[in-house]
């Protein structure tokens, strides 16, 4: 186990020890979330390890803003002054561990049980529906905008018409919709 370890949060590094707790620019990870950090270094026993295998565990306690910065302008003879102020969205993290223990075995767990029940993201939601659609051409949905256009002219016309669907149910993305309806009225007219 190491004494201390340098970490990268936010763009900026920090020397932190268990147990010790610090201000930074605001988390994206909400009050209570368990994350990881990069490590870019461990020390303490042993000297320092530069490519270290080890992970540090910190806990967001709580976001809450910086002191109050007053800031003022003013510009002789013409009667300026302007005052404004700043306080920095900060967040309190504390490090949990260093190089594993009893709590980031807890973080494993539930890091294995959290995928079971997590609902798809909007971006897998479409390929997962993309062997539902009969009629649609093979392989359809990893199909990009550009490649709709160019292989809409050669399909049927029940395979436009499953994919404008398709489309319109799932996808829904603009250019592949106009590039199905153009191909569409091509056959209809041609």
């Amino acid at each position: 186990m190491s004494n201390y370890a340098i970490i990268s949060v936010g763009g900026k590094q920090y020397r932190v020890r268990e147990g010790e707790r610090l201000l930074v620019d605001r988390l994206p990870h909400g009050e209570g979330a368990t994350f990881q950090p990069v490590v870019l270094l461990t020390g303490g026993e042993g000297g320092p390890d530069l490519s270290p295998s080890t992970t540090v565990t910190a806990r967001v306690v709580a976001d809450v803003k910086g002191e109050k910065i007053r800031i003022g302008k003013y510009r002789p003879k013409n009667g300026y002054r302007k005052h404004t102020g700043f306080r920095a969205s900060l967040s309190q993290i504390e490090i949990e561990s260093i190089g594993g223990g009893k709590r980031s075995a807890k973080k494993t767990e539930t890091k294995a049980a959290a995928p079971k029940a997590e609902a798809p993201t909007p971006q897998e939601a479409p390929k997962q529906e993309a062997a539902a659609p009969q009629g649609v051409p093979a392989g359809y949905a990893d199909l990009t905008v550009a490649q709709v256009k160019e292989q809409a002219a050669a399909w049927d016309r029940a395979e436009l018409e499953a994919a404008l669907a398709y489309e319109q149910g799932s996808a829904n993305r603009k250019g592949a919709l106009a590039a199905l309806e153009s191909a569409l009225a091509e056959k209809e007219n041609g």
